[in-house]
């Protein structure tokens, strides 16, 4: 179904803050708090929202290094991709994995405590696995945008 300016007015809140009560939603679509809770109801259920998390500050948390890692496979195959995708997508420093075009196959974005511990990852996700021709990797120096917000276009 295509999404209305109420829906768009639903999802531009909740990008921003999950949280946002539903008497602030219905407040700023005009509709009902159960009109706008059936609607948030369908696009949980249909898939357009496809997870609430909570920001978490790296640094705070004691990973303060960010990796952008431009990984190369041996062997493209569909069975070899899902492998190589299950095992980085299982690893919790590996942040978000991108299957890509271009001279590399996947683009991963990973943090680490520190030099030592990029190092185990790497041994464990690409020097451990024998379909890893090779990887480039480049150091965050410092994060000026992070997020995953979603441009909703008017209807």
């Amino acid at each position: 179904m295509p999404l209305d300016h109420a829906d768009r007015t639903i999802l531009a809140a909740m990008q921003k803050d999950a949280r946002t009560r539903l008497e602030d939603l219905a407040a700023e679509t005009g509709l009902s708090v159960a009109s706008v809770q059936r609607r948030l109801k369908t696009l949980r259920e249909d898939g357009t929202i496809t997870g609430e998390v909570a920001v978490i500050d790296p640094v705070k948390v004691g990973q303060p290094m960010t990796f952008i890692v431009m990984v190369e496979l041996e062997r493209e195959r569909i069975d070899e991709l899902d492998a190589f995708s299950r095992r980085v997508s299982a690893d919790p420093q590996v942040q978000q994995c991108y299957y890509v075009t271009g001279e590399a196959d996947f683009c991963l974005v990973c943090l680490a405590r520190d030099m030592a511990d990029f190092e185990a990852l790497t041994q464990r996700l690409f020097f451990d696995n024998t379909n890893v021709r090779r990887f480039r990797t480049s150091v965050v120096m410092r994060r000026r945008k992070v997020g995953l917000t979603v441009p909703l276009e008017a209807d």
